[in-house]
């Protein structure tokens, strides 16, 4: 299982990624300042380090210099958006620099890419009768194989990623389609009939009206979040 370190004073923040990150399979453990981050990664192993500058005791800054020697990658996620800070980070080691505020969608997508420039796979998802495996790209369905295309199966894992949050049409399109949204929704839509009648989700992924689709499942039925380390 996939280890991640998220370092960050801002409770109601750290919390949310731990939330979204646990939900996609990941263990999390949070530290809220510099020296509580440096003692977790004395004594335990991560596979990433999602960090803030701005912290207590000492910045992520003085921290990346402490990490960089254990060789886990670094993303910096901050406030500090001036393109000398973001140089510095880079140039200090950082894989990636985020600035707040983020959607949850592309630091999902910026963890996925870091992690296979490292060879270190994302965990397989569960999400109603629904396994998604995203290294093979493979989708099972009540044991059974589901023959997605790879735009549907990008498709299902944004989702799957984000249950019960309205996504835009903007973001989904640009996301899977790798180009500006130009106003143009037939083809995403079109894939989202597709993948509905394919799951028989249609009473799952919800229009939601001048935003774009939600995929709709009541807590009771979501897979219970894994309890994170340490």
């Amino acid at each position: 299982m996939i280890k991640i370190l998220v370092v960050d004073d801002e409770l109601p923040i750290a919390n949310l990624i731990r939330m979204n990150l646990a939900r996609q399979g990941y263990a999390v453990t949070c530290a809220y300042d510099g020296q509580e981050a440096a003692d977790l990664l004395e004594g335990n192993t991560f596979d990433l380090v999602l960090l803030d500058i701005m912290l207590p005791k000492f910045d992520g800054y003085d921290l990346l210099s402490f990490i960089r020697p254990l060789g886990i990658p670094v993303i910096f996620l901050t406030a500090k958006a001036d393109v000398m800070d973001r140089v510095k980070g880079l140039k200090l080691g950082a894989e990636d620099y985020i600035v707040k505020p983020f959607e949850i969608v592309e630091l999902l997508a910026r963890i996925e890419v870091v992690l296979r420039r490292y060879n270190k796979g994302q965990g397989v998802l569960h999400i109603l009768d629904v396994t998604i495996d995203p290294e093979a790209r493979e989708v099972y369905q009540n044991g059974q194989r589901v023959d997605l295309t790879r735009k549907e199966f990008d498709l299902l894992v944004i989702f799957c990623q984000n249950p019960n949050t309205a996504l835009f049409r903007e973001t989904l399109f640009e996301r899977i389609w790798e180009t500006d949204y130009i106003g143009e929704s037939r083809t995403l839509d079109s894939h989202v009939q597709r993948l509905r009648r394919k799951l028989n989700w249609t009473d799952r992924i919800k229009t939601v009206h001048r935003v774009g689709y939600r995929l709709e499942i009541p807590e009771e039925e979501l897979h219970p979040a894994q309890e994170p380390e340490g």
